[in-house]
């Protein structure tokens, strides 16, 4: 066996607790998609298909939300299922994994293009998923839950800190957006890519017209986190800042409300001179208008048959 292939033996041994079987699974999970890696056909010689860790991000992230969604439900007996959703959320989202990876030194063993990896919560983090996706191949679902409760619960991860620690910035600044009545936009401030050809996006918090702080990541959610978060430090921090929004929405309100009472009194306006209209209406102009022949022989019917009546 060559060097190098027992010191990746090694490297995973000490990640996952376990000796692999099928190395080649193990290859394909560190392989980013930048290194543009193709298998070779054993038939024709040839070139085949781009390999990359895609595939087995995409098994591990479904072996990931299984088996911490079973540890979820089974250490907080009791909690309601947005708890238990939201918890599972914060255990697995990319940051999370993307600093376990740096942490359990996945992120060195990742073969990419030959540059730094910089940004390990969006390369690290899909390794982390694609490493579980193989493990799963390689040995099966018990040795990925026995991965996670013992090498990374017991080493890395204080689930109950986790738990209970505000994560979901954009939903908290919704919330608070809502209770103050504040209107709240995310503006996407640019669009790029790092070296690796991985995205990056620049989205800023907006409050009532208000260009607040604005997050950079590797993705629109990431981004709008980050952008999140600093705001709401912003808010708790600088008083000045919130009354800055305040002054804004009270000056919205008040010139909507000039233009509610401008149409109201539009409309009382119009109200008022329809009915003075009427009542300057002369009955005099009715009675002084020429009767028809129908109506001459009605009114003459109608004058007989009163003096009939009188008789």
């Amino acid at each position: 066996m060559p060097r190098k292939e027992k010191e990746l033996y090694a490297a995973l041994y000490n990640i996952l607790g376990v000796w692999p079987r099928k190395i080649q699974y193990y290859k394909v999970a560190l392989m980013h998609k930048s290194l543009g890696h193709r298998d070779i056909n054993p038939k024709t010689k040839r070139l085949g298909k781009r390999v990359s860790n895609e595939r087995l991000e995409f098994l591990g992230d479904a072996i990931l939300d299984a088996v911490v969604g079973d540890l979820v439900y089974r250490r907080y007996t009791g909690k309601p299922e947005g708890f238990l959703t939201n918890t599972r959320s914060k255990l697995v989202q990319r940051e999370t994994l993307g600093r376990l990876a740096q942490q359990m030194g996945i992120t060195r063993l990742i073969m990419a293009s030959g540059r730094s990896i910089q940004h390990n919560s969006y390369i690290g983090g899909n390794a982390f998923e694609a490493l579980v996706g193989a493990l799963y191949l390689d040995r099966g679902y018990d040795a990925c839950m026995t991965f996670w409760n013992k090498r990374v619960m017991g080493e890395y991860l204080n689930a109950d800190k986790i738990a209970y620690k505000e994560m979901n910035f954009k939903s908290k600044l919704l919330e608070w957006s809502q209770k103050n009545k504040v209107q709240l936009e995310y503006r996407m401030v640019s669009q790029s890519q790092d070296e690796n050809g991985s995205p990056i996006f620049v989205y800023a918090v907006v409050l009532n017209g208000v260009v607040c702080l604005d997050g950079e990541g590797y993705s629109k959610k990431e981004a709008q986190q980050v952008a999140s978060e600093k705001t709401i430090n912003k808010l708790r921090a600088d008083k000045a800042f919130v009354d800055k929004i305040i002054i804004v929405q009270s000056e919205q309100q008040e010139g909507e409300a000039h233009k509610e009472a401008a149409i109201e009194s539009e409309s009382s306006f119009n109200v008022t001179a329809t009915e003075q209209a009427i009542d300057e209406l002369s009955l005099d102009d009715l009675s002084a208008r020429e009767l028809s022949r129908e109506e001459i022989i009605a009114a003459a019917e109608a004058a007989a048959y009163s003096e009939k009546e009188a008789i």
